[in-house]
This record gives C-alpha cells, structure tokens and sequence, in this order.
C-alpha cells in the first residue's frame, strides 16, 4: 500500500502534466478534497498521459468552479475543452451559469453552446474597433497620466463588449494602440510613483470640538455600548430561491458516487408552498434542561428565521418514549420564551409517527430497508468486521410481513429492528445500515399507546425537517458524518431536501456542557439542581441573574463558524457585565460587616443623604439612604498599617464614606483572644461641605443603623466561582474530581439599606464596590438571598489547576 508521501508525490506529477506550476500542484495537494476533484477532472477528461498548458489551466478552473448541482454533466464539459470547443475561462463561467440553473435536468446543447459562446468567432477587426472605442473613451486620461492608468480598466471595457473574445489577442491590441497613443514608455514612466504625502488635518473648529465632547459625554452617561456585531451573521448561507444545489455527495464502497440535490421541480413546489421563506427549526429533545449551548443553538435558529423575516419552529424530537417528561417539556417551552424567541408552531417528531411509518413501508418496497434479528452487540460485532446481517437480502414480501408484525405487537422486544439497506462496507459508519425502527412496549407521552414501534434518531430527523420544509437545518459538527445518511434517505425517498451546515458546538472554560454530566452533577447531589447558578444551564444562569439580552450578544460575538475552541469564561462575563452595568440600579450593602461608631455624631443623630441609583447619568433618580451615629463598612476596607496604594481605612487615616462624609478612625478594638478587629472608633467631618477641604481618595461602601440602635437589614450572600478547577474538565477521565470545594462561598449577617429589603425575586442591582447581585427566589420576606451575578471588574483569565 502506497505512503501518503507516494500517494501526495504521485498527484502532484499528475498535476504538473497538465501544465500546472510546481507550486501550485504542490498547493493543490493541501487540500484533500480539492486534489481530489482535481485528480477526477483529470482522468475524466482523458489528460491523465498530460496535455497543453492552455486545457490543463481550464480543467483547473473546472475543477474550482464548476456547480456542485450539475456533476453529472461535468464529463460533457470536459468533452468540450478537450476538443478545444471551449478555450476560454469567459466561456467556462458562461456554461457553468448554464448548468447552475439547469442542476440534474437534462442538457439542451444548443442552450448552453449558446450561453457559452462556442462556435462564436471575435474577428481582430472586431476586437481593433472595440479597444480603438475604449482608448477614445479614455484619451485624456492616458495622456495626463500616461502608462500609469490601470489598463484592466479599458481591458474589461473591452471584454464586456465581446465576451468571447480572446484574452492575449485583446490585451495585444490594447497595448499597441496605447503604445500609438503615447509612444514608447519613457524613464519616467519606468520610474516608480512618489509616495503619497499624508497631508494632516486642520484642527476642528470649536463648535465641532463641543459637539463631539457632548456626545462622549452623552455615551458616558448611557453606559458602555456593546461591542460592534455584523448585521447579518447568516450571510454565508444559501438563500432558499437557490437550495438546489448539490448538499453532498455519497461514496459507497463499490466506487459508485451519489450527487444528491433538490430537482428544480421539487425546489419550485417547495418554493410555492413556504412563499420563498427562510424555514428553520429548534428541535430538542425534551429529556434535561436547555444549556447555554442550546442559546447558541436559539441564535442560530430562531435569529436566522428573525433576519430574513422567516418562521422557526420549535420541534421536539420526542422520538424516545422512556426519555421524555412533561417537567422538560414545560422548561424548554419557558425557556425559549425567556431567551425572546417565538414558535412560529411547536411541533413534535411524534407528530408524525403515521406518515414516518408510511414512508418506512415505502422504503422497503423499494428495497431500502428489511427486518433485521441481530442483537445491538451483534450488530456492533458485523460493524466492525463490515459484515452485512445475515437478514440483508431477504425477499421484500417477507420484510413487509415482519414490519407489520412488528407494528401489531406480534413480535418481542428486542428481538427485530427495521434497518436502512445502505452500505455496510462503507468507511463511514452512518452507512452501515442504520436502525429505523425498533421495538418498545411503552406508551408514548405524546402519541399515546397507539405504537409500540418507534422510529430512530437518524431516520426521523431528516424526514421531519423534510416535512416541514425546513430551508435550513442548522446542527452542530458531531452531526457532520450523519450527513451522507440524512441526504441518503431522502434521496430514495425522493423527498425534498434541506440545506445542511454544521457549526462548532459551544464549550466554555471551567464547565461541563454534556447533557450525561450535567445530569451526573443534578443527580449525584454535586450541585442543588438543574438551576444551580454554578451551571451553565439557562435555567442556572437565570438564578444567577444573568439576562437573556446578554446570553444572545454572547451568542452574536462568538459567532457561526466551524472552528472547534473553547471560549473562556471571562468573554461571556463581559456581555454579562455590560448588560448589567447599563441596567442594573446602584444600592449600597456591606458583605462583611465591621462596627463602625461615630464619636463625634450625637447618639441620637439621624440624617438622610442622597444616593444615586445611576450616578453620573442625567436619568439617574435619587434615593435616601440613613445615617446615624453606628454605620457598618467592609471588614476588607480597614488595616491596621496603612500602605502605599491603598484607599482603605487605618488608624489616623481618612476616607470617604460614599455620598456622606469624610471619616478618621482614631482607634480600635480587638478580641483579645484572636486579635481580630470587632470595632472602630472615628470622627466624621460635618463642616466638609462648606469648608473646601479637599476630599480624602479612598470612598467606601457603607450601610447605617436606619435608626438610632435599630440593626439594619440583614440578608445572606452566595458568592460564586467557577464550577471546576481547569479549563476543560469534560476532557479528564475523572472530571468529578476537579471539583472546585470554593465555588461557592455563603455569607450570613450581610447588611443592606431599608430600600433594599423590599426587593423581589429576580430583581437585579450593583452592589457598590462590590458586583452585581440578583435576589434569589428562595429568597423570602425578612430573609433574602443576594447571588453574585458576576463582580465589577472583570478578572484576568487563569487556571485554577496547579
């Protein structure tokens, strides 16, 4: 068997013989699918000994360009260059046009030797008296600037007037009649252009400088603005007026090849009955709770069908009895509601069970499928062998017995299954002859128990998308070898066929996204349920009071592509904060109380000052917050040794509380047993004001008695981390054990302002200086839970893994 080194050396002779340079055979190469087609062109057209450089550039461009819907007339075309009907890359683009809209259907030759020019003679009188108009046209041009005009300017004048002419023969006569305009080149025409002199603005006039400060601070005052995002993310996808061509080809073991694509017909009928809409659908199966993976999935679905003003359907594939639930089934429904995306219909693939059976009975008519008896070890045994079932062949008459038996109840579970005859020795395994049907003796939570037999996966799914004239069936990559399979099926069946395109499924840092481990987690009591907020499901990141408007920006960054990575954590905290820093009203708490008595504050002083709920926006409402002789600051906000860069409080030092007063702490106390700070004694200074002393830097949170001797609010705090220690834990083999035992941190005798004690479940705010935090719903009147949504700044990307 010949080396990949052989194999790679032995294509690039091939392609050298045709004329190709060294280092574009050696290009070709690189790409597998391309050197491929390339090779196939070759020996199609009969060059394999070799041929002119002037064919073998045009097999090149065939095997670049030609359209994906029209293979089988490939070998036709081939036949023209060869016998030197076509000589040009014009008359190429002219019949690739041609067989673009005519796909599958048979060839009227006179058409396309018509769209592509053969048998058209452009006579060099012709092509004098075009590029003599094209130099008259730009006579003044070449003679102010001479040899430095871009010729392919007048060269393309020249060609769009006689498309079939040829090329060197036109660019010849261009340049002589150029070289008779202006003579031949001098020095200076030879010489290289003077670079051109950036000339620098002059500065703007005052009023413009006004004018844009005033819009800095206008953009201040609405907060930051979310990154720029592309207006249409789903350009690259085919629109549905053009879905008729190829979506793949299937090799089979014995060197046949399918090239399958909608007919014109079948495009035009599907065309029709959606009006030429964009149809998409979200199908997920009602067996766990949706992740941020399945956000993205919602952007991909529901936000194509939105951009192009299509429908989306929601489609469970509820094609497994004993997995689906109600409780899933309600969630999704919430969810996808939550995230702001509307079913244009929610269906599901039980739905269908009747016409599934009706097209499976077809398919054994047609001899695609038979009753099989192997056992799922058996068939994984014969599989690895690329053995076929001993049940392969049996007679059609005798499978659609059996079928029915199978249907009626008449045979038990797990002694048959109904397989696609497909091809068992092919190297892909979604080829071999894939189960359709199988049999289970349990009611069906949405059909009923009118079937015991229950379509798979694999032969459901395409089927379904084809029902519903999906234009788009958009899944993530491990789907991507399904694809011969999804587009074989149809093809037998004759069903209209989807556009398929798979992108790469979403992984995030320091998480796991796989349904079996997230159920793990929920199950094995590792996390408290499906919304725990550590999880990266939907339903966690609600709870955490992550909002739905920043889960799809996050999903609008990282876009559509095919590029398996990991996103780190950090890039979505960012949309996160962004949304909240814009959103969320200010309010000041204190997670670690530390006593703090005003000495020189009356013991029964009581004042309100005024907070801002988005301070340094013109919009921002004002609320009052108390003071009184005993407030509380962070106990992480005092030191006993001042330092160099620290805005903190220390003996003798000031700061600032926000929105009141400057404060000096003059001493302390401390337990005697651990040596920790329990309170501080300070001054504040009440003449600050009107005195025009200078404020100290250091401005902290801060949270007062709301009366003389009354306590303030106190709630409890649910500080989060990452759920694991590394980055990629869903890749170790004992991932449960990566476990970070500080994801989260609870806090007691957390104390709050008494405008904050009547927030409600769900409410979000920026605890000042601290993060933004969101009330959690077990939170209850007089003893709430703040989660920490996410802190204030964002934290440098770093492993928690030694």
């Amino acid at each position: 068997m010949a080396t990949k080194e052989e194999i790679e050396a032995a294509c690039i002779s091939l392609f050298m013989g045709i004329g190709l340079e060294e280092t574009v055979a050696k290009n070709a190469t690189r790409n597998t699918k391309f050197s491929k087609t390339l090779e196939d062109v070759i020996h199609e057209a009969g060059a394999a000994s070799g041929c002119p450089k002037a064919k073998g550039n045009l097999l090149y461009t065939v095997a670049s360009k030609f359209p994906a819907n029209a293979l089988c007339h490939r070998p036709m075309l081939l036949g023209y260059i060869m016998c030197e009907h076509m000589k040009s890359n014009a008359q190429l683009d002219g019949a690739f046009e041609y067989l673009r809209k005519v796909g599958t259907s048979e060839v009227d030759k006179k058409a396309l030797e018509e769209a592509s020019g053969v048998g058209v003679v452009v006579t060099s009188e012709q092509i004098k008296t075009a590029v003599a108009e094209e130099v008259e046209a730009y006579k003044d041009k070449l003679l102010a600037e001479r040899y430095r005009v871009n010729m392919n300017m007048l060269l393309g004048g020249v060609t769009r007037k006689l498309k079939w002419a040829d090329g060197a023969a036109v660019r010849s006569a261009l340049e002589a009649a150029v070289e008779a305009l202006l003579g031949p080149k001098t020095e200076a025409d030879l010489a290289p252009p003077e670079p051109k002199k950036k000339v620098k603005s002059a500065a703007p006039p005052a009023a413009v400088k006004e004018e844009k400060a005033a819009e800095s601070a206008q953009a201040a005052a609405e907060g930051p603005a979310a990154p720029a995002q592309p207006d249409d993310p789903y350009s690259f996808l085919p629109k549905p007026d053009v879905n008729n061509g190829v979506h793949t080809t299937v090799n089979f073991s014995d060197g046949r090849i399918m090239h399958i694509a909608n007919t014109p017909e079948g495009l035009a009928a599907h065309l029709a009955r959606m009006g030429g809409k964009v149809v998409t659908r979200f199908p997920p199966e009602p067996n766990g709770y949706l992740h941020i993976g399945h956000a993205k999935a919602m952007f991909v679905d529901f936000g194509m069908a939105r951009q192009y003003d299509g429908v989306c359907y929601l489609r469970y594939d509820d094609t497994n009895p004993e997995a689906e639930k109600l409780e899933y089934i309600q969630h999704i429904e919430e969810i996808v509601s939550w995230m702001g995306w509307e079913p244009w219909k929610i269906t599901y693939s039980s739905d269908y069970f009747q016409q599934l059976y009706e097209l499976a009975v077809q398919l054994i008519k047609s001899g695609h499928a038979y009753v099989c008896h192997q056992t799922k070890e058996e068939i994984e045994a014969s599989r690895d062998k690329r053995e076929p079932s001993p049940w392969r062949d049996r007679p059609i008459e005798e499978n659609l017995r059996l079928f029915e038996d199978m249907r009626r109840g008449l045979v038990n579970e797990g002694k048959a299954t109904l397989r696609m005859k497909m091809d068992h020795k092919n190297e892909n395994f979604n080829m071999f002859d894939l189960i359709a049907y199988r049999i289970k003796f349990v009611p069906h939570p949405h059909a009923g128990d009118k079937w015991c037999i229950y379509p798979s996966y694999d032969y459901t799914h395409c089927l379904v998308d084809s029902l519903e004239d999906i234009t788009h069936s958009l899944c993530t990559l491990e789907f991507e070898t399904r694809r011969a399979s999804y587009y074989w099926l149809l093809e037998v069946l004759d069903l209209y066929k989807p556009v398929v395109w798979e992108y790469s499924r979403l992984n995030i840092t320091n998480n796991v996204m796989s349904k079996r481990k997230l159920n793990k987690l929920v199950i094995g009591g590792y996390v408290n349920g499906w919304d725990d907020p550590r999880l990266l499901t939907l339903a966690g990141l609600r709870r955490r009071g992550v909002t739905s408007t920043a889960i799809n920006a996050f999903c609008r960054d990282i876009g559509i592509t095919r590029n398996e990575n990991i996103i780190h954590m950090h890039r979505l905290e960012h949309f996160i904060r962004a949304e909240l820093d814009a959103t969320s009203p200010r309010a000041l708490a204190v997670l670690r109380p530390l006593k703090v008595v005003i000495t020189n504050m009356p013991a029964d002083h009581f004042e309100e000052v005024e907070a801002k709920t988005f301070p340094g926006r013109d919009n921002s409402e004002s609320y009052k917050v108390p003071l009184t002789r005993v407030v509380y600051i962070e106990a992480t906000d005092f030191r006993l040794k001042d330092e160099k860069d620290y805005y903190g409080l220390a003996p003798g030092k000031s700061v600032m509380l926000r929105y009141a007063y400057p404060i000096t702490c003059t001493s302390y106390t401390q337990d005697p047993a651990t040596g920790e700070v329990t309170e501080l004694a300070v001054t504040y200074d009440a003449e600050h004001y009107t005195s025009g002393r200078k404020p100290p830097k250091g401005v902290l949170n801060w949270v007062s008695q709301p009366a003389p001797g009354q306590e303030p609010p106190k709630f409890e705090a649910r500080l989060y981390e990452t759920l694991f220690k590394s980055e990629d834990p869903g890749s170790m083999e004992n991932w449960l054990e990566d476990l970070n035992p500080d994801s989260l941190v609870k806090l007691g005798g957390c104390v709050m302002t008494p405008q904050l004690a009547n927030a409600k479940a769900g409410h979000r705010f920026q605890f000042e200086r601290l993060g933004f935090f969101a009330v959690d719903p077990e939170s209850t009147p007089g003893a709430l839970v703040f989660n920490r949504t996410v802190t204030l700044k964002e934290s440098k990307p770093v492993s928690l893994k030694k």
